[in-house]
């Protein structure tokens, strides 16, 4: 799916945490739009999207001078309190115009300059370690949260055509905890999968969350539920896994081969 780009100038960065995100003092978006265009993402039915003409996926705004009013914007919230950054909320701070553009890059470059007391990093793309070398200077402050809804390559590409291969994504997570950056995986939402799944990701992690449409969107599943995700389910003969106890055969699995206190549910795993 090709995508638009359209350049623009923010006045802020720093958005209040708030909702599912209540943990954190701010969420931190690069980008307005997401050129993975997942199916079943819930910012489709977010006023974001909603009030586009152009459809969720075949556009982005890329929000110059971002590291300029970063800078300013970090040192106010500091002398307000401690600050946490979730990054990002609504887009994917790696989606492949930042291989271009580098507005993830240079907040990151500001962050190191003047650290947030925690940053936790939310993507699906490998190009993340393209930045090691900056999240490695953040040490304990940040997190990177690698999305891996399954393991099984013909399901990424049934709900998610657009998105990274499954397998880079793995190769990403082991480039990163080699190098010492603090990771986990992020089962998000729940996909159907194989029962190899948990032994896969436990040579690469020791950090798991696992988050579904039902706890994960917001609205208790409502945002999806409209999307029609559902018959995307029936498409395969999968129905079983859309369903709010689904998520179990996931996490059950994962209790063999992880402890309890390595597998987080939902808003917990989310968490500075």
């Amino acid at each position: 799916m090709k995508s638009e780009f359209f350049y623009k100038y923010p006045k802020t960065l720093l958005n209040k945490g708030t909702g599912f995100l209540s943990d954190y003092s701010h969420s931190l978006n690069p980008y307005t739009g997401c050129s993975f265009g997942c199916s079943y993402c819930y910012v489709r039915q977010m006023p974001v999207s909603i009030f586009r003409k152009e459809e969720w996926g075949t556009w982005v705004d890329i929000k110059q001078e971002a590291a300029h009013i970063l800078r300013k914007e970090l040192r106010r919230a500091k002398e307000k309190g401690k600050v946490t950054i979730f990054m990002s909320s609504s887009t994917d701070p790696y989606q492949p115009i930042e291989h271009k553009e580098k507005v993830t890059r240079s907040l990151l470059e500001v962050m190191v300059q003047d650290p947030p007391d925690f940053l936790f990093v939310q993507t699906r793309s490998p190009l993340v370690r393209r930045d090691i070398d900056l999240l490695l200077l953040l040490k304990d402050r940040v997190r990177v949260s690698m999305t891996v809804e399954t393991d099984r390559e013909d399901i990424r590409k049934h709900f998610t055509p657009g998105a990274p291969p499954i397998s880079a994504r793995l190769k990403t997570l082991q480039l990163l905890t080699d190098a010492g950056v603090p990771v986990q995986a992020t089962i998000a939402p729940v996909l159907p999968s194989s029962e190899q799944f948990p032994e896969i990701l436990k040579r690469l992690v020791s950090r798991i969350c696992v988050d579904d449409y039902f706890m994960g969107d917001g609205s208790g599943g409502k945002r999806t539920k409209n999307l029609g995700i559902y018959s995307m389910y029936e498409g395969i003969g999968l129905e079983k896994w859309y369903d709010p106890s689904a998520y179990r055969i996931v996490y059950e699995r994962l209790l063999k081969v992880f402890s309890k206190e390595q597998v987080y549910l939902s808003q917990k795993g989310f968490a500075p």
